[in-house]
């Protein structure tokens, strides 16, 4: 996330935007994007549906046999064998209802197990492909995407959204499955044995379907909200806890969690409010399917209808029994419409991260000649109608310094990101050695350009294997060369097992300390063009002087493009470009630029007035 918040057109602001204005097309949108996704599994999910179905039946058997047992036993006849059985043809009619139910019950379990082997393999083949093509996606953004996007997005789409689909797939089906059939299964009996005592049984259902309408009237776009709030408190933590030495050390840590503590509250000050009318609604329905209710007034009916001689005593059992497994039925279903619900919406922000769009892949890849750097007549903008960059024109010569200076959103970084395509112009061209930075393969685009930024990036592995991320077959000698002339050796030797520490781990670092890791790995690189962006505008104060020796190895004999905003550090450039509202306004040397008494003279009035 950017120090000014969401980016505009990230899908945060989209989501929102179009749960706001077009709730009935997101829904639609989630439902179709679901359907989609679920279509390499439909066909085991069909198979899985299809065993689950006949564990269903299986359930139902052990309580159509315990039926006939009681009516054997009270009755002192079979219902399998006619009245006035003798007891031996009794006896044989209870052991075939033992047999019954426990070919019930094991049928019930070996049904059940497939069809959740089934599911679970196919959602593991589902999570695969949906993972494997994230990462594809991602490595192939511009790496402006990054930029502009948290980490929490990321994260949300490939754990917790799939996640989400996981339920659905590896347990919804089969479990709504269950749950609809069972019942259907256990009316049919019901309506066999006598269909005033099945008339009976399905009362408590409406009232729990009218209650349960009204309470998820409203919840897709709750869930919409939750979601949305949800990523943002996720993008707050990380954003806290990335910055937290910083935070700790200039003493802003009740500011710097204010962000987060507020989300949260908003998010719990909404979900109150949309659930407290809802708390006797969900007591009335909740009761109205408990077990003992249903088993009270099946029997309190039962009775009433015996009095009245429409059934026996054996019918009234055995459609208690049967009855008392509808609630845990409709509780099962209610819950997967609200997984389903989830998952709908995770199946839409996956997609649309799926959506990404590509950085365009050059159809006749050209190598640079030389490391001559031109930006050539350059427009650009993030969103449409709002220009961030107006015609820029610049030229850096081979073994040169050129600093870009400029008030504070003035389009400096912007324009330094344009040079290892973070993103694309608009209009105009960024060209290397002559050759459209369009026309090079990204990673042969790499080999010729280097960065070092000042929102530092250190990856889940050991300092050793983020020094060389460039140059993975690389010796730890020198790797270690390099950390030297990068001023972080004897650091990372203090550190538990050195430079096979894992950052995160036992590799905590402060910001001037990765700082000098990025340095290290750009100088393994070994680019011949190098940005860097106020590479130590972060910086400790015992880091900076460490950092400035380093970016002296790092600089030497390199075409340079340099961001600074402390104007000493660029003083001896060749050549210095002062940026407002997006264009050049003033070029040249330092003395050249301070005689001509424009914008940078009085940037440098004001810089040596602060004292530097």
């Amino acid at each position: 996330m950017t120090a000014t918040g969401t980016p505009p057109g990230s899908p945060t602001l989209e989501f929102t935007k179009k749960a706001k204005q077009q709730p009935r097309e997101a829904a639609k949108a989630r439902k179709r994007h679901l359907a989609d996704m679920l279509q390499p599994v439909q066909g085991a999910t069909h198979i899985a549906i299809a065993c689950q179905a006949v564990a269903s039946l299986c359930t139902i058997l052990p309580f159509v046999a315990i039926t006939q047992i009681a009516n054997a036993l009270i009755a002192g006849r079979s219902g399998f064998l006619g009245h006035g059985a003798p007891i031996t043809d009794v006896h044989a009619a209870v052991w075939s209802g033992i047999w019954l139910a426990l070919g019930g019950l094991a049928g019930r379990a070996v049904f059940s197990m497939i069809a959740l082997g089934i599911t679970h393999f196919a959602d593991a083949r589902m999570g695969t492909f949906l993972r494997r093509r994230i990462v594809k996606t991602l490595s192939h953004a511009p790496l402006g995407w990054f930029t502009s996007h948290s980490s929490g997005l990321v994260r949300k789409a490939a754990i917790d959204d799939i996640a989400s689909i996981h339920y659905l797939v590896a347990h919804a089906s089969v479990e709504t499955t269950g749950a609809v059939c069972t019942p259907i299964f256990a009316l049919i009996y019901l309506f066999a044995l006598d269909w005033r005592l099945a008339a009976l049984s399905i009362v408590p259902i409406p009232i729990y379907g009218l209650a349960y309408a009204y309470m998820a009237k409203d919840w897709g776009a709750m869930q919409v909200k939750v979601n949305v709030m949800l990523q943002q408190i996720s993008e707050a933590a990380i954003e806290f806890v990335s910055g937290i030495s910083a935070v700790k050390t200039f003493g802003r840590t009740g500011q710097a969690h204010r962000k987060y503590r507020d989300t949260a509250q908003r998010l719990s000050a909404e979900y109150n409010e949309y659930t407290r009318p809802m708390i006797m609604t969900d007591a009335i329905a909740s009761v109205s399917i408990m077990t003992p209710v249903v088993l009270v007034l099946g029997l309190a009916g039962g009775f009433w209808m015996m009095r009245l001689g429409w059934v026996n005593a054996t019918q009234v059992f055995g459609a208690s029994l049967v009855a008392a497994t509808l609630p845990s039925a409709l509780i099962t279903v209610s819950y997967g419409m609200q997984s389903r619900t989830e998952a709908s919406a995770a199946a839409l922000r996956i997609h649309d991260l799926l959506e990404t769009k590509q950085l365009p892949a050059p159809n006749a890849p050209t190598t640079p000649q030389d490391n001559t750097v031109i930006f050539d007549h350059v427009d650009f903008s993030y969103t449409p109608g709002s220009p961030v960059l107006h015609g820029i024109s610049l030229e850096l010569r081979p073994g040169t310094v050129t600093a870009l200076v400029g008030p504070s959103g003035s389009g400096k970084s912007t324009l330094a990101t344009l040079l290892p395509r973070f993103f694309d112009p608009e209009r105009g061209c960024v060209r290397i050695g002559g050759v459209d930075v369009r026309d090079i393969e990204p990673a042969e685009l790499y080999r010729h350009v280097g960065f070092v930024l000042q929102d530092v990036q250190l990856v889940h592995l050991s300092i050793a294997d983020n020094i060389r991320l460039g140059r993975p077959s690389v010796t730890l000698d020198k790797v270690r060369d390099v950390a030297r002339l990068a001023q972080i050796d004897e650091r990372i030797e203090q550190l538990p097992r050195g430079y096979d520490s894992v950052v995160g781990e036992d590799a905590m670092l402060s910001g001037g300390e990765a700082q000098r890791v990025s340095i290290a790995r750009a100088l393994l690189a070994d680019p011949p063009i190098l940005v860097l962006d106020e590479a130590t505008a972060f910086a400790d104060p015992e880091s900076e002087t460490a950092i400035q020796l380093a970016l002296s190895q790092l600089t030497a004999g390199r075409t340079l493009l340099v961001i600074a905003h402390r104007l000493a550090t660029i003083a001896g450039a060749d050549q210095i470009a002062v940026m407002k509202d997006g264009r050049i306004v003033e070029q040249g040397t330092q003395d050249e630029l301070v005689a001509a008494g424009g914008l940078y003279s009085s940037m440098w009035r004001e810089y040596e007035g602060a004292g530097r």
